[in-house]
């Protein structure tokens, strides 16, 4: 976990793309919606030229589902702001207090508020993607294929708006905890806490927490970047999910890193945040 927490705190001083000088309004501290008896809050960038509606993606920070922040991420909302976005990113619930599903639903009550307030923050509601790190990534691909039948809502709040995103990008995260591929040190580490035991004895629970079981024909565009020498997350997450989406007709791409492990720095960096920001122009703003 600790080149991925070196990679989200670069992103907070690394150029998205060059140029870009729209003028950007933030907001932080935002009510989103409840998890239990908790507050859950977001900070949300949007372009200050008023000329809206915008599309918009909501961010998720990695962390192992037990720990990060979301301000990790403010210089990647700022930016996509600054290329004609509304971007979000929000604070979910953490193991071991909180067990799956906690998290997705905090995230997806996320996306239902952005839904809710539309055309207080100039947002196009039909045109919603999530990004995510590592756990974030994870919880990114949820909200693309689970859909408000798969029992992953919850009651964060605007039951009425739907939680799906229209656009994927995953950084280096799990898709596939059906099939047994990880180290006991992992599975101890951050598998038992999230799901509340081994796999072995909470095979189900393992199943309905794996994004690749709730692929459709339905779901929206995915893009994966993952290293290929990743020992904590392995690249076949990618790989498995990526054949699963085209095998019912769902675009997907993989950008393997043969050098890189579980995140990256420097031009790797560089040129991975400029593919992100070029595959939501194409999937939300054409």
């Amino acid at each position: 976990m600790r080149c991925a927490l070196t990679f989200l705190l670069l992103l907070l001083a690394v150029p998205f793309v060059q140029g870009g000088e729209t003028k950007v309004k933030v907001e932080r501290d935002i009510v989103y919606g409840e998890g239990g008896d908790i507050d859950l809050k977001l900070d949300l960038a949007m372009p200050a030229d008023g000329k809206g509606p915008y599309p918009a993606v909501v961010c998720l920070h990695g962390g192992g589902w037990k720990s990060g922040k979301r301000q990790d991420l403010d210089r990647l909302t700022r930016l996509l702001a600054e290329r004609g976005f509304v971007a979000i990113t929000v604070t979910y619930r953490f193991t071991p207090k909180h067990q799956f599903p906690a998290q997705i639903e905090d995230c997806k009550a996320a996306v239902r508020w952005l839904r809710a307030n539309a055309d207080k923050y100039q947002v196009r509601p039909d045109r919603i993607g999530a990004v995510g790190f590592s756990a974030g990534a994870h919880l990114a691909c949820l909200l693309g294929c689970a859909d408000e039948s798969c029992g992953l809502e919850g009651k964060g709040g605007n039951p009425m708006q739907s939680s799906r995103g229209q656009a994927v990008v995953s950084f280096f995260g799990p898709t596939d905890f059906v099939e047994k591929t990880w180290t006991k040190d992992v599975e101890n580490t951050f598998l038992v806490p999230f799901l509340g035991g081994p796999y072995e004895a909470k095979k189900e629970l393992y199943r309905k927490s794996s994004p690749i079981i709730y692929v459709t024909k339905d779901d929206p565009p995915h893009l994966f970047f993952h290293g290929a020498k990743d020992t904590l997350v392995g690249i076949e997450n990618s790989e498995k999910m990526v054949k699963r989406l085209k095998e019912v007709g769902v675009f997907a791409e993989l950008v393997a890193l043969p050098e890189a492990g579980h995140g990256w720095l420097g031009d790797d960096l560089s040129r991975t945040l400029d593919r992100t920001y070029r595959f939501f122009e194409e999937k939300l703003k054409k």
